[in-house]
């Protein structure tokens, strides 16, 4: 008959031993602590990672090693690869921005979409302006400010440092088609 009670058994020895019953309850013990952790440790890391949210990245973008490589009274339009990391998902895209100089120590940086529609435009050497192929959208070099076309604001002027002889842009995309400058 079976008995309901663990027994304690002893070895030849006399040492006291581990019942099967035992051992089976200390397993069950340690699976129930690593499930537990399994489990507990990403809730409680979502649960407190808001708090501990890394600094938000450094926007500013090197777009020119040196300044005196730039040509002075000509705009120059530089590419760059901008990633964006939203939980999982990490995403790169292709912007641009066009830098100006009229002496060499002073720069302007236009971001490089049209404020109409977002279209890429372009310097047109002829006229010495912005030209916007879209919907023949004309700018001023010097300002941003529209000259001809629908476009319904100035160019999107960026913010710019000089570090060491190197520029770099603060960049930001705002709202296209409306007359405010507002952050996209």
């Amino acid at each position: 008959m079976a008995s309901t009670r663990e027994e304690t058994v002893k070895g030849h020895d006399g040492a006291k031993q581990v019942t099967r019953r035992g051992f089976l309850r200390w397993i069950s013990g340690i699976g129930a602590v690593v499930s537990a952790a399994v489990v507990g440790f990403p809730a409680i890391r979502a649960f407190v990672s808001p708090v501990l949210a890394a600094p938000p990245p450094d926007d500013w973008v090197k777009v020119a090693d040196d300044i005196a490589l730039l040509d002075v009274g000509v705009p120059v339009r530089v590419n760059f690869v901008q990633s964006t990391v939203d939980a999982w998902l990490e995403s790169r895209t292709l912007n641009g921005v066009w830098l100006f100089t009229e002496d060499g120590e002073k720069f302007k940086a236009y971001n490089g979409h049209c404020t109409h529609l977002g279209c890429a435009y372009i310097y047109d050497k002829e006229h010495k302006d912005f030209l916007c192929p879209c919907h023949h959208g004309q700018f001023d070099v010097a300002t941003g400010r529209v000259l001809a076309g629908p476009p319904p604001r100035p160019l999107d002027e960026l913010e710019v440092q000089v570090r060491d002889s190197a520029v770099f842009v603060k960049y930001r995309d705002f709202r296209l088609g409306i007359a405010e400058k507002v952050e996209a």
